[in-house]
């Protein structure tokens, strides 16, 4: 949907470390023009699939037992998947979620890989440091925005 949204690309001009805030902070900014655009083009009213059989509404539940057996059977076992393999990125706000699912036309996949991000695009600090000071390097890794584990709490 990038292409019907209007944005400019936040660029720097110098590449040191305050540059680097300077458009990190023009990204965040331009971040929420486009949520400003896409949630004001998101159209009134329900948003719901329309097959009956799948998400029978709350009004058709209480006066219909097939509805109920049907909301029961498909919450219950799931959905039939397809004999295929997929893939599926999305963009989150450390890099790339990706999911792999693997089936073989059953109710439960055979094969499920979850791509976190975060680490991939480490392997960029030796570019993005080059003639840097040993300083900058945690800006850059900052900016990076990099999350290397989990804190247990």
């Amino acid at each position: 949907m990038y292409q019907s949204v209007p944005f400019a690309i936040p660029q720097g001009s110098l590449g040191d470390c305050y540059d680097r805030y300077l458009v990190r902070v023009e990204e965040l900014r331009t971040s929420v023009e486009i949520l400003n655009y896409c949630l004001s083009a998101i159209p009134a009213g329900e948003i719901k699939a329309t097959n009956i059989k799948l998400v029978p509404s709350k009004n058709t539940m209480k006066g219909s037992m097939e509805s109920v057996i049907q909301h029961f059977k498909t919450m219950s076992s799931g959905l039939s998947l397809p004999k295929e393999e997929i893939y599926c990125a999305t963009e989150a706000p450390k890099g790339e979620f990706g999911v792999f699912l693997s089936s073989a036309g059953k109710f439960q996949p055979n094969r499920v890989k979850l791509r976190a991000p975060g680490f991939f695009h480490l392997q960029g600090t030796k570019c993005m440091s080059y003639q840097h000071l040993l300083a900058d390097v945690v800006t850059i890794i900052g900016t990076m925005d990099i999350v290397f584990g989990e804190v247990d709490r």
